[in-house]
């Protein structure tokens, strides 16, 4: 288990974690999202000892990071796709943390074929493509069989095959009754492998919550789209200000259920080619949540 308590970090007059209080439980996949400048990756360090906090507390287990005996086989962490050597191999690099650490050497081919880079082990860690070097970072994680574990964007750069390795890697983790950090901008992946979710926005807690319990205030969205374009002229005028047009056809209905929709449209005598309801996004209600807390805002040309 990891607690936070009014966690703070503060460079110069500038807050990046602002009295954060959350605790991330084991036996379940915890996603911590939020902007870029939002304070994750400073949360993770502060957890792990890399920076410390202004004030606050960062627990693992009930002790800080600095006072765990072992502490790689209590905390497996993967912060920086590139936080190697580059010009030692693969194997040789994750062979000097096991010695430093006191593993054995047989745990090091064991991490390297988990994450399947035993065919380029031998090659130089510079080398590697962004995807390669994740695995790597992952396989240096895994190495004490740690009972907490914290990975920071583990997805970028791998390919489909790769997400979907990583989303079962996680999924076993916490099965196994693990805690699991994990930090995304994918909302789609988040959706696939969070139990829960906790939102930063310029270092403030914005939401600590189930999955379900997050989406539970959104609606379920409809679409309509008209069978023609007499139809959709009806359907638009049926709907009024509920139907936003999203497409030469389609629109999307804020504020009546799909069934009333169904009823507007028969009585305007429009013919529709598909009316359907979705489920309340989580990317949905991220974006609502967050939509102001963004400190990099690109504006449109």
């Amino acid at each position: 288990m990891i607690e936070l308590h009014e966690l703070t970090k503060r460079y110069g007059d500038r807050t990046a974690v602002d009295q954060v209080t959350v605790t991330v439980p084991s036996g379940k996949v915890t996603a911590l999202l939020g902007p870029n400048g939002a304070g994750k990756s400073t949360a993770m360090r502060m957890v792990l000892g890399l920076d410390r906090p202004t004030s606050g507390t960062a627990m693992i287990d009930g002790r800080r990071y600095a006072e765990l005996r072992n502490p790689l086989r209590l905390v497996g962490a993967h912060l920086d796709a590139r936080a190697f050597h580059p010009r030692r191999t693969g194997r040789a690099g994750r062979r000097a943390l096991a010695r430093y650490n006191g593993f054995p050497r047989a745990r090091v081919e064991t991490a390297i074929d988990a994450v399947g880079i035993g065919t380029v082990a031998g090659k130089r860690a510079g080398t590697y493509s962004l995807g390669m070097a994740q695995r790597l970072g992952i396989a240096g994680a895994m190495l004490g069989d740690p009972s907490t574990i914290i990975l920071d964007e583990p997805v970028n750069g791998l390919d489909a095959d790769g997400v979907r390795w990583v989303r079962g890697l996680v999924r076993r983790w916490a099965g196994d009754g693990r805690t699991v950090l994990v930090s995304s901008h994918l909302m789609s992946e988040v959706a696939l492998i969070a139990d829960r979710v906790v939102v930063l926005g310029r270092g403030r807690l914005l939401a600590d919550a189930t999955v379900a319990e997050f989406t539970a205030g959104q609606h379920a969205a409809v679409e309509v789209a008209a069978a023609d374009d007499n139809s959709f002229r009806l359907l638009a005028v049926a709907l009024g200000d509920h139907g936003e047009q999203i497409g030469a056809d389609r629109l999307r209905v804020h504020g009546l259920p799909a069934a009333t929709v169904g009823h507007r449209a028969q009585q305007a005598g429009a013919v529709l080619r598909e009316l359907r309801t979705d489920a309340p996004s989580l990317e949905d209600a991220y974006v609502r949540l967050v939509e102001d807390e963004a400190e990099y805002v690109a504006v449109a040309a």
